[in-house]
């Protein structure tokens, strides 16, 4: 991915969604022929010449100072996530992705943690969102990773071409547009990955809707929340989520999953861990009475 290419991007979207009123400016003459804010309308917010701004949207990011960033950031209400992938396009740090083709670990002790969460869906993930450790119950909720070869565990990979994971998430596009704006962060900070590039062409060609997202150059750090699905075991879920990045190893998150004391979903994650402790010869379908019931409770 060029660098020069992605800020020059970055900066023209983030400029588009931007309207005059937005930002406390006059809207002067009648059709635009762009939409957002115009480039010299912009530099007046920054304080900059129009341009010294036109440089840096060409993708002309050398020495440009902490302060005039901040400028433009604020000027183009950047949030956190947004002002971080900004410096990072403009500002890459040389050999970022030293050691980005090493097989990602998880220690042991940290495994260890995991498949002591019983009844709690857990993972890890590593770069480029692949997952990277996991326990018994983020199997059953999410999907088999032990089963699967290590290139296809990948969180963006299941999301947009396994055809399972749309009736999954129940907001799908919604976890479509947060994945690819992850990537879209990680690219920023990992712009010589030839791996993460890998990815992001397979699926460019392969999906229709990640094209259209990334384009948009939309970016988002993993957080906390709240995610609806249904299984095709125990039915619908609502679970929370939490994301921690890992102290010794940043590039690694632990996300687990939980529900609310009491209620349905804590019911169906409870007997969706029965189902997973069976072996699978063992395992039957949930009864009719109890999908009766979960369709009732949501």
């Amino acid at each position: 991915m060029d660098q020069r290419t992605e800020l020059s991007e970055f900066l023209r979207t983030r400029r588009a969604r931007l309207q005059p009123e937005d930002v406390g400016l006059p809207r002067h003459g009648g059709r635009r022929r762009v939409p957002g804010l115009r480039r010299e309308e912009l530099a007046q917010l920054a304080g900059v010449s129009v341009a010294y701004y036109v440089r840096l949207e060409q993708g002309h990011g050398e020495n440009v100072s902490t302060a005039v960033l901040d400028a433009i950031s604020g000027a183009l209400r950047l949030n956190s996530a947004e002002r971080a992938h900004l410096n990072h396009l403009v500002k890459p740090k040389a050999k970022r992705s030293r050691g980005a083709g090493r097989p990602q670990r998880v220690r042991p002790a940290l495994q260890q943690l995991l498949d002591a969460m019983e009844g709690i869906p857990a993972y890890v993930a590593g770069r480029r969102l692949d997952v990277i450790g996991w326990n018994r119950m983020a199997c059953a909720l999410l999907g088999d990773y032990a089963a699967m070869p290590p290139e296809r565990r990948n969180i963006a990979r299941q999301v947009f071409l396994d055809p399972e994971s749309r009736d999954l998430f129940v907001d799908w596009d919604s976890k479509a547009a947060d994945i690819v704006a992850f990537l879209r962060m990680d690219a920023g900070c990992h712009p010589d990955d030839p791996q993460l590039a890998s990815l992001i062409g397979e699926l460019s060609v392969k999906s229709e809707e990640f094209r259209q997202l990334w384009a948009a150059h939309d970016v988002q750090d993993k957080g906390f929340g709240v995610k609806r699905l249904h299984h095709p075991v125990v039915g619908p879920l609502t679970l929370s989520y939490e994301t921690l990045r890992l102290p010794a190893d940043p590039d690694q998150q632990l996300i687990v999953y939980n529900a609310e004391p009491g209620s349905a979903s804590a019911e169906s994650l409870r007997l969706l861990g029965s189902w997973a402790a069976e072996g699978p010869a063992d395992r039957a379908p949930v009864s009719e009475d109890t999908a009766e019931r979960q369709d009732a409770g949501g």
